[in-house]
């Protein structure tokens, strides 16, 4: 089993802040708490049970359970993978 992932690693407040940079607009993070974030997310037309489990998907996220530093990605495309600048930079500039 392989755990893929970039060589660095990124809060969601420091991927607004890069986005920023990258679109020369302001973007920012609001932290909220899950039941609010379901509910933003019903309001946005998601069904209830998808809401909720994408809202505490978003907990386990800002808990680092999604963080990494196996390499595997690394070791299997036989590059370092795009950085998070470089990503958003090719995703703005399609």
């Amino acid at each position: 089993m392989y755990e893929l992932g970039g060589d660095e690693s990124f809060t969601l407040t420091e991927l607004a802040a890069a986005i920023s940079a990258a679109a020369g607009k302001q973007v920012t993070y609001a932290d909220l708490p899950v039941a609010d974030f379901a509910q933003v997310l019903d309001a946005a037309g998601l069904p209830a049970e998808l809401a909720e489990v994408l809202a505490d998907a978003d907990r386990g996220m800002n808990r680092g359970e999604m963080y990494t530093d196996s390499g595997d990605l690394r070791r299997l495309i036989g590059r370092p993978p795009v950085t998070l600048a470089e990503a958003l930079a090719a995703a703005l500039h399609y």
